[in-house]
């Protein structure tokens, strides 16, 4: 069945098109939601809780813009209000570790298992901006808005995340896999 037909067909309540649509979706959505929780558990449960919101306001997609994208906002939202209610997002700007603020990160020929690997390893604050900046696409004052920060200490999470990330690259060798990036 078409995309559209399983969306007519979900806002009517319909299990066999929730389930198709869910086993599509379910890989690109629970992959969000790892990006943002380093914990498989939290991730799991912000992931059924995204769904179950996915399916619950389903009549409300109208068919403007994309489903897809429709989808990934809500899982990212739900990644973003589990981190404000159990986290705490250490959003400190440190200037004094800013030495390049528009230095561009490129990963090269790392794996992409390594590279979210690494991203996992940032803290929480970081990682969380650089996800919303770089994976996601959103603008620093979006960012500011949804975790209620100032524009600058979002800019700033997203240097030194990009900082962060040299460094872990350079600690576990893996540098020499893109010999400009370090």
């Amino acid at each position: 069945m078409n995309l559209d037909e399983n969306i007519r067909l979900c806002k009517k309540g319909n299990r066999e098109a929730q389930k198709e649509l869910y086993n599509h979706y379910a890989p690109l959505l629970f992959g969000i939601c790892r990006r943002y929780l380093k914990n498989d558990s939290d991730a799991e449960d912000v992931f059924l809780s995204g769904m179950f919101k996915i399916f619950d306001n389903i009549k409300k997609f109208k068919g403007e813009g994309s489903f897809e994208g429709w989808m990934k906002r809500i899982m990212v939202n739900e990644c973003l209000m589990h981190i404000r209610k159990f986290k705490k997002l250490n959003m400190v700007v440190e200037w004094s570790q800013i030495d390049n603020a528009e230095d561009p990160i490129v990963f090269g020929k790392l794996a992409e298992e390594e590279i979210k690997s690494l991203i996992l390893d940032l803290p929480e604050g970081y990682r969380t901006v650089f996800n919303l900046y770089v994976v996601e696409g959103y603008k620093h004052r979006e960012i500011a808005e949804l975790l209620g920060i100032s524009i600058n200490t979002s800019k700033s999470q997203l240097i030194l995340a990009r900082k962060k990330l040299r460094e872990f690259i350079k600690k576990k060798d893996l540098g020499s896999r893109y010999e400009g990036f370090v």
